[in-house]
Parts: C-alpha cells; sequence; structure tokens
C-alpha cells in the first residue's frame, strides 16, 4: 500500500536556517589569503612600503640630483665642508664638502645590490643543492650535507680575508664570498622541507604518470616549498646588507671616494664628537632598512605558515 504524500508533512524552511548556507567569504587561493593576512600586519606593511621606497630612491635619486643639482657622489667643494643639515644640503656636507644625503642614496645601490644578489644566490644555489640532495636521498644527500658542513663552519670573515690575496678590497670580493657561504642555510631549509614532502601522494602520483625526477622536483616539490624559501630570502637580505656595511667599515669592502653605507659610517667616525650627523644619517639608514626587511620577513612567515590560518 503506497502512502500518500500531503502539504501536511512537509514544514518550511525558517530563514534563519537559510542563512546557514550563505557564503560568508568568497573562497581564496593560498596566496591570496597569505596576501589577506600580510596586509594586516602593520608593521610588515610599512617594512613593504619602506623597502619599495628605498629601492626606488636608489635607483632614481642619483641621477635626478646628478641632472638636476650637478651632484655626484664624489663631488667634492672644500668651501662647504663640515656643514650641518640645510636646506641646500639636507644631511650637511662631510670634511670634503660632499653633500652626505647623495652620497646615502649611492650607498644605498651598493647595499640594496648586495642584498638582493644575496637574495638571488639564495634562491639559484640554495633551493637546487638543497632540494637535490634532499629529493634523492641516501648516498647522495650524506656526501652534499657533509660539503655543506664544512663550509658552513668557516667564517665568511674568512672567505673575505683570502679573497683579498686575489682581488683587491671592493664588492667583486663581498659578492664572491656570497656565492661561497650564502647559500648554506636555505640549502639546510630546502632539504628539510623536500624530505617531508616527498613521501606525499601527489609526489607518487607524478611518478605514476611518468614524470621525470627533475620535472617532479622543480614544478611539484619546490613550489610546495615556497613559503619557506620566500620568507628564507626576505630574512637573508638584511644580513647581507648588514655584513657589507660591516666589511667596509673595517676597510675590506667598498673603498673610497666610492659612497656605502658602511663607509661612510667609518668616514664619520673620527669626527663623531664635533660632526655627530656624519655618522647618524648613514647609521639611521642601516638600521631603518634593516628593520624594514625583519618587519617584512616576520609577516610574511606568519602569512604563509598555514597553522595561522583563520
Amino acid at each position: 500500500m503506497e502512502m500518500e504524500i500531503t502539504k501536511e508533512m512537509f514544514e518550511r524552511v525558517p530563514d534563519s536556517e537559510k542563512d546557514l548556507n550563505t557564503i560568508v567569504r568568497p573562497s581564496e587561493t593560498y596566496w591570496q589569503d597569505a596576501w589577506r593576512r600580510l596586509k594586516k600586519n602593520k608593521l610588515a606593511m610599512f617594512g613593504l612600503y619602506f623597502v619599495i621606497f628605498i629601492t626606488l630612491l636608489a635607483i632614481f635619486g642619483p641621477p635626478l640630483f646628478k641632472y638636476f643639482r650637478n651632484i655626484d657622489y664624489s663631488t667634492q667643494d672644500l668651501t662647504k665642508s663640515n656643514l650641518g643639515p640645510n636646506k641646500q644640503f639636507w644631511f650637511g656636507t662631510d670634511l670634503f664638502g660632499r653633500d652626505i644625503f647623495v652620497r646615502i642614496l649611492y650607498g644605498a645601490r651598493i647595499s640594496l645590490v648586495v642584498g638582493y644578489a644575496a637574495s638571488i644566490l639564495n634562491l639559484v644555489i640554495g633551493v637546487l643543492y638543497g632540494g637535490i640532495s634532499g629529493y634523492f636521498g641516501g648516498k647522495v644527500d650524506l656526501v652534499m650535507m657533509r660539503i655543506v658542513d664544512i663550509l658552513y663552519s668557516i667564517p665568511m670573515m674568512i672567505y673575505v680575508i683570502l679573497l683579498m690575496l686575489i682581488f683587491k678590497p671592493g664588492l667583486t670580493s663581498i659578492l664572491i664570498a656570497l656565492a661561497i657561504a650564502y647559500w648554506l642555510s636555505m640549502a639546510r631549509i630546502v632539504r628539510a622541507q623536500i624530505l617531508a614532502l616527498k613521501q606525499q601522494e601527489f609526489v607518487l602520483a607524478a611518478r605514476t604518470l611518468g614524470a621525470s625526477n627533475s620535472r617532479i622536483l622543480l614544478r611539484h616539490l619546490v613550489p610546495n616549498s615556497m613559503g619557506p624559501i620566500i620568507v628564507t630570502l626576505t630574512l637573508s637580505v638584511p644580513s647581507a646588507i648588514f655584513t657589507e656595511s660591516f666589511l667596509s667599515f673595517i676597510g675590506l669592502g667598498v673603498s673610497a671616494p666610492r659612497a656605502s653605507w658602511g663607509t661612510l659610517a667609518s668616514e664619520a667616525l673620527e669626527g663623531f664628537l664635533l660632526y655627530p650627523y656624519q655618522l647618524l644619517f648613514p647609521a639611521l639608514a642601516i638600521s631603518l632598512t634593516i628593520l624594514a626587511f625583519n618587519f617584512l620577513g616576520d609577516g610574511l612567515r606568519d602569512a604563509l605558515d598555514p597553522k595561522m590560518r583563520k
């Protein structure tokens, strides 16, 4: 006997329950969600804007000053030596009458070139080296990691001093020293990520479909490790800037008359008690730039961490 279906058997869903099926927030990709959370971090956004600002200032500032005011980083005028900050010379002048603000802009070029070069070396050498070591494992991993341990045990200062025997003190020696030793931490981080990811199902599926080892590594494993890679890249820039400034400060980096933040601080040290502004502004440029990159790196670490998702 069939049951007759009547209207009394049904009950209208109240409006309050209809709202439960409403999509409160549209779905987002991993990177869209990371960008949304990064924008909520005020310190990280300050760091991002400052990094963009100082980069643009380093690129376009010196040509503009040279075009409109005919001032270069080596332009001297002994009649205007040791002037304090004023309308014409915003950061004052040094012993030789050179504009400190213009020299800081040129110094930003050198410091940022070193910082960005370190990040590129980290990305290319560190990611490939650590990825190969972690993916193949076994004896390959053992040999490659022992090489990393040996290089890691030697201070970078030793590399720079040894390079001075071959090259003159300058930017070339610093970049070669970074190429030798700066990617080691990145290689270790990438290796750890690859070791954790290579046992996942998507890697097995890629092997089943006939993907080569290089394709699995570069198209599947490395992209899934981009969160820690980006954070490490960002945090490696201020470390490289500080290294270059320190080496230039002690005379192993960029030498006069070329302008570097470390060189400017070293030149201003002798007259610090009489002209403190000559040391204040280069030190402030180094501190603010390093602080901005650290703020940005900390913000990226929080934004790219899946455990921090809400």
